[in-house]
């Protein structure tokens, strides 16, 4: 019987270790950022119309800004999710405005000076490392319409990232006014901005953490190999049977990582086009209405382009009405909302085939304006309309 090569087996089944190893390596992505500080400029909306929360979303009537960036702020985050912040914003409450109540005859400054304790809530959710909801509290001083007030203040927020250190901040504070002499009252005030992050420690996540696990194992599964070849050296063809198995598992690996990262791709694919659709803007009615303006022509335009340039896509289009009117009505009116829109699309070159079109009527409400309940012009509008969601890819 010949002698084994102990050597060149060793040598063997190490590559292949290290090889499966690699397969496993950490990445930017397998890590969160621990604390940081980050400094942030943008935009903010001051809401001091006087009636607390109702028509929170009436911009036109109700919301003052200016045209340039209007809010500075500066903070550092720790480990255990707490923020501390220091934020400056100007604005000017604007002519034809509500402003405690009502018209704004006169153009005033809005001066405010603010600090902030806040907590993110991906310590309790989990750690996404692109999405940071918060909340959180603090205190200020605001010079309103001419009239100065400290404030105890509640913000709600989140932060989304572009990259490792660029981020978007959106966030809504209310502010109530610690004197309420002299007709001082509290109002509310949205920001939007971009963050930048600097001087940021990181750490593993959960997800690189389990990966840091699976390297460790491996890792030790090749020295338990390494350490037991001294005995093949009687058997080469138990070596050879075992570097054969380990070739299997690496490759039943691979086949299974590339499964899930096509999956993945798919997934996502899925809701790119679905928010390039919903990016191209709202297809609405006018009451009692089926014909398309000029507005929801170009978003359907925009539409049928994405399907054309996505042979393999196709869509479900739904259409539905608001509550007024009887139920066998909405039902023609949707079904006729749904064939102009369908038809519109199909002569722009899209095939019928890519698209399943379907009338709800009013079954589909997006707020409470069901029968008997009284709602807006503005509120019944949201519901008339055609809704675009991606099928199958």
């Amino acid at each position: 019987m010949k002698k084994i090569n102990v050597g060149v087996l060793i040598i063997l089944l190490h590559t292949m270790g290290s090889v499966w190893a690699q397969d496993l390596q950490l990445t930017a992505k397998d890590s969160v950022v621990k604390s940081s500080w980050m400094f942030g400029l943008g935009y903010n909306f001051v809401d001091d119309s006087g009636d607390v929360f109702d028509e929170l979303l009436d911009v036109d009537k109700q919301w003052n800004a200016v045209a340039f960036p209007s809010r500075i702020s500066i903070g550092k985050y720790f480990e255990s999710g707490i923020g501390v912040e220091a934020i400056g914003s100007y604005n000017k409450y604007k002519v034809g405005k509500t402003v405690d109540g009502f018209v704004n005859l006169e153009e005033t400054d809005y001066y405010a000076i603010d600090t902030r304790v806040s907590y993110d809530l991906n310590k309790i959710i989990g750690e996404t490392a692109w999405f940071d909801p918060y909340v959180g509290v603090g205190l200020g001083y605001t010079d309103a319409n001419n009239k100065g007030r400290g404030t105890y203040n509640g913000v709600i927020g989140f932060r989304t990232w572009i990259t490792e250190r660029i981020g978007l901040d959106f966030s809504s504070s209310g502010k109530w006014a610690m004197n309420k002499g002299d007709g001082v009252t509290n109002h509310l005030q949205h920001a939007v901005g971009v963050v930048y992050q600097f001087k940021a420690e990181k750490e593993l996540s959960k997800k690189g953490l389990e990966k840091q696990a699976q390297i460790e194992e491996i890792l030790k599964e090749q020295q338990r190999v390494a350490d037991s070849t001294a005995i093949a050296k009687k058997h080469k063809e138990e070596a050879r049977l075992l570097a054969e198995q380990l070739k299997k598992e690496k490759e039943a690996l691979r086949l299974l990582e590339a499964e899930k990262e096509k999956a993945a791709a798919q997934k996502q694919r899925r809701e790119d086009l679905q928010v390039k659709i919903n990016s191209f803007g709202r297809i609405n009615f006018a009451l009692n209405s089926s014909y398309l303006d000029k507005t929801s022509k170009k978003t359907l335009d925009s539409i049928a382009e994405l399907l054309k340039e996505n042979p393999t896509v196709t869509v479900k289009l739904g259409a539905f009405t608001d509550s007024r009117g009887t139920d066998k009505y909405n039902l023609w009116l949707s079904q006729r909302r749904m064939q102009r829109s369908l038809n519109y699309i199909i002569s722009k070159g899209v095939v019928v085939e890519k698209i399943t079109a379907n009338a709800y009527g009013e079954e589909v409400l997006l707020n409470n304006c069901e029968d008997g309940v009284y709602c807006t012009e503005q509120e019944h509008s949201v519901n008339r309309r055609i809704e675009i969601q991606i099928d199958k890819i």
